[in-house]
């Protein structure tokens, strides 16, 4: 993300699965019959926000698997049309910041009140189909789906969902979005932690090594996701001891 004019007006970045009900019978947000996408698989209609059962979480590899909330979970709206399936796994993640201002507020709700803003700004804003990025993690460490589907295509380690968070890479790259803005100011403990833990998990689930982790800016003239960028070669390190 580039620094904001204003809190409305510059996020360009991304976050994945919890349908929006009666609109989407598949993960992606469409009908089966509708969505012209690659690598679909038919949804598990009781995973939620953590693993393969209501409730539950899975266990693979060397890392567990956070707590994500879905797409239904923090109240998204349906995408405006059916989102895209990428046959074929991902090989980085892209870190982000959202160049939103530095709330203090680190509650689960303001989390959810976040990915819901982030969605209108997307949608309404840029005239996108859903949020762009596959994720979101709050400045309390709170983590969420951001593009519809993305959660599901995580736990299932084969295809990624196409996202609109960094051009050129959208097809290739998960996106990770930060709250905040990182120009001059570190973020909080919490959020730092849970982008490791996010990032270890999604590196085993893929198979992607700590070492294809970056931020937008290698990829874009922009500052985002400011000094986060300069901490990418302890972030690498840190995902690397976790996965082994």
């Amino acid at each position: 993300m580039s620094v904001p004019v204003s809190r409305r007006s510059v996020l360009r970045g991304a976050v994945l699965l919890g349908t929006a009900g009666a609109f989407a019978p598949t993960p992606f947000g469409g009908s089966a019959a509708s969505a012209a996408t690659v690598g679909r698989s038919p949804v598990d209609p009781t995973l939620t926000t953590g693993g393969t059962s209501a409730g539950g979480r899975v266990t693979l590899g060397r890392v567990d698997q956070p707590v994500i909330a879905n797409c239904a979970t923090w109240g998204a709206r349906p995408p405006s049309s059916p989102v895209s399936v990428v046959g074929s796994r991902p090989n980085k993640i892209i870190v982000h910041h959202t160049a939103f201002p530095n709330s203090t507020d680190y509650s689960l709700a303001h989390a959810y009140a976040n990915s819901r803003e982030i969605q209108d700004l997307h949608m309404d804003g840029n005239g996108w189909l859903d949020s762009g990025q596959h994720f979101t993690n709050s400045r309390g460490g709170h983590l969420t789906e951001g593009r519809h589907g993305s959660l599901y295509a995580l736990l299932h380690g084969q295809t990624m969902v196409q996202g609109a968070h960094c051009v050129g890479q959208n097809s290739q790259a998960i996106g990770i979005e930060n709250d905040g803005i990182y120009v001059d100011v570190q973020p909080p403990q919490a959020l730092w932690d849970s982008l490791v833990v996010f990032c270890a998990f999604t590196c085993q689930q893929y198979g992607i090594p700590a070492s294809q982790i970056y931020g937008h800016k290698d990829f874009a003239s922009t500052q985002c996701p400011g000094l986060l960028h300069d901490r990418l070669p302890e972030l690498r390190s840190a995902v690397a001891a976790r996965l082994g």
